[in-house]
């Protein structure tokens, strides 16, 4: 089980039973609070039991694929670069493109929900921080989450 919260667009910070990992998209940098300080920019990475996977673009961003106790779970903030080396039950991002490429089962919205919803004909339910038990106890059909 993990819990995943965003108090900021460009951040998301998931939460196991032993870590805090606090994923910065618009400075590609993952805070983790691990000896060695942040980490920045693509590469393969373990923390904890979450394998993180820092995926470099075109651009010179980062996207991330992560997976916990078999949830993948892609955090790309509104980046719409290499969306196939995505895999994701989860997806944290604003680009409706990236959600109807990737497919995820759970959305998890990082900046203008509207429009996002609005564009995908679906409704956001609001909540402080999201609790994920297993890749099972998620939806059977595309959620919008908000996180505040």
């Amino acid at each position: 089980m993990f819990e995943i919260e965003s108090k900021n667009p460009d951040e998301i910070t998931i939460i196991t039973k032993k870590d805090l990992i606090k994923f910065n998209i618009a400075d590609a940098v993952i805070d983790a609070g691990l000896s060695v300080g942040k980490i920045t920019g693509p590469g393969e990475f373990e923390i904890g039991d979450a394998t993180i996977c820092g995926i470099g673009t075109e651009s010179g961003k980062t996207i991330y694929s992560v997976e916990i106790g078999g949830v993948h779970i892609g955090i790309l903030g509104g980046i719409e670069e290499n969306l196939d080396d995505i895999v994701a039950d989860i997806l944290c991002t604003s680009s409706v493109r990236a959600i109807r490429e990737i497919e995820p089962k759970l959305v998890i919205a990082m900046g203008n929900v509207d429009g996002m919803v609005a564009d995908l004909k679906l409704t956001a339910r609001a909540e402080k921080k999201l609790k994920v038990k297993s890749v099972d106890s998620l939806p059977t059909t595309k959620e919008v989450v908000v996180l505040s």
